[in-house]
């Protein structure tokens, strides 16, 4: 055992009904880092559960993409047909993973199922997302590369264009969902990017159906709409673009009027709750119980505007489950959207629950 394992080992011994927040609290690590502790400490037998496990609470269950990002970004102006000089970065990403580490920052239980390779991008992803995200569930496939996406950014910090290579998660069938019901059983709440085959999509949202487990479902592209589910009155959360609610409904959205109506057509739909985001000028909420215009307060200290939705999703998920009022909830995710997209990073690396509801309550 290493350091940290003896640490928590010796706790649960104490008090063997200990809860995870209580060890994070005690030996100063996330509260997904000592998940990832006890998973380890199961698994080389150690601990065989009983007590420990009962006091565990329900995690959050993240499925889809996990990816290496490339980022390549535009010197000078932008200019077609040729060679253009760049400057370039690596990160982890994907929407899912995004999301499940703003969560895990935010002391959230977070689980992430997805697929990968066996391969270096792997391995980094892993290594970035252990400490905030539990990895026990992921599928990895020895002949299929690591997903990954390829942004190129303009000097202005707006994305020109973006590859993705995302065939692997074709693999998270429903045969592969079925395998790990155990955990989805256990989870408090559900959340999917449309990075997963549309069957996939259909099965959970059966499967918490039946077993009464709050689904969130995050679209990643128009062409990805494809994959949503034709039932979608399991679907608590949705919260999606302007563009994917054109293509789904196949209308066109001009102003604020169209954009409620849009909205609305998604509880038409199925969907309890929907944001329809209009870019970083607007936004419409709308459920059974009304609908609102939202302004956006633009940032003037725009860096990457990469993973500004993904930050603004998991802030709103995050004031959902905590039983916040639509309001600060919507607020919540603007906030750390534009603290998001003031910095250089995927996900802002200040991010934790006091920083959060700090950054609320200055907006108050």
């Amino acid at each position: 055992m290493n350091k940290n394992e003896q640490i928590v080992l010796s706790n649960i011994k104490e008090n063997p009904f200990i809860s995870q927040q209580e060890l994070s609290e005690k030996v100063g690590l996330s509260r997904s880092a000592v998940a990832n502790i006890i998973s380890g400490l199961i698994r080389k037998e150690y601990v065989q559960g009983k007590a420990y496990v009962l006091n565990d609470e329900y995690p959050i269950v993240c499925i889809g993409a996990a990816n290496i990002d490339r980022k390549f970004y535009v010197t000078d102006r932008l200019i077609h047909g040729t060679s253009n000089p760049i400057e370039s970065t690596k990160s982890v990403g994907g929407v899912a993973r995004n999301i499940a580490e703003n969560l895990g920052r935010l002391s959230q239980d977070v689980t992430l199922l997805t697929a990968c390779g066996v391969d270096s991008e792997w391995e980094a992803i892993k290594s970035l997302s252990s400490p905030f995200i539990n990895l026990d569930y992921v599928h990895q496939i020895s002949n299929k590369s690591t997903g990954s996406y390829t942004a190129l950014i303009s000097g202005t910090g707006d994305m020109e264009y973006g590859f993705a290579d995302m065939a692997v998660y074709d693999d998270l069938t429903p045969e592969v969902l079925i395998q790990n019901t155990y955990i989805l059983k256990h989870a408090k709440c559900i959340i999917a990017d449309l990075n997963i085959p549309r069957a996939s999509l259909e099965f959970l949202c059966a499967y918490a159906e039946k077993q009464d487990i709050k689904v969130v479902l995050i679209p990643v592209s128009g062409p990805k709409m494809k994959h949503l589910p034709h039932n979608l009155h399991a679907v608590d959360w949705m919260i999606v673009n302007r563009d994917e609610t054109e293509a789904y409904f196949d209308l066109s959205i001009q102003n604020e009027d169209d954009l409620l109506e849009g909205s609305r057509r998604w509880n038409d739909a199925g969907v309890e709750h929907v944001i329809v985001t209009n870019g970083s000028k607007s936004l419409a909420y709308s459920s059974s119980g009304g609908s609102a215009l939202y302004e956006i307060d633009e940032s003037s200290d725009v860096v990457d505007v990469t993973g500004a939705g993904d930050a603004f999703s998991a802030a709103v998920i995050y004031g959902w489950l905590k039983g916040m009022g639509i309001e600060d909830t919507i607020r919540l995710g603007m906030i750390n959207s534009r603290k998001t997209i003031e910095t250089s990073y995927t996900v802002r690396q200040d991010l934790d629950e006091h920083q959060l509801i700090k950054n609320l309550e200055e907006v108050k």
